[in-house]
């Protein structure tokens, strides 16, 4: 162990401090829900034990296309949100708060 490091630094603590920075805070919300929707999809393959093989099968489509759908390097249509909610017998709901 690090001596050094006295402190592990709280994600949410730094992320609040940087985002105060309106420069970060517009990059950050501009990318933001499109790695929200990432983060969603790969919780809902991992929640149901399935590879990004596996999914990308279902789907009909690469794993490599998976795994930046899960990265966030992916744009998403709503057809093709359709098409995973329907993989995983979920029903795709989109809200504007």
């Amino acid at each position: 162990m690090n001596k050094k490091i006295e402190k592990a630094l709280d994600f949410e603590d730094v992320l609040k401090e940087d985002l105060k920075d309106p420069e970060f805070k517009k990059w950050f919300d501009y990318y933001g829900k499109q790695l929200e929707v990432s983060l969603a999809i790969l919780r809902l393959r991992k929640k149901n034990h399935m590879t990004q093989a596996q999914m990308a099968k279902k789907l009909g489509t690469s794993q490599s296309n998976v795994a930046r759908l899960e990265r966030g390097q992916q744009n998403f249509t709503v057809e093709f949100l359709d098409k995973i909610a329907t993989v995983f017998n979920k029903e795709l709901k989109i809200s504007f708060r």
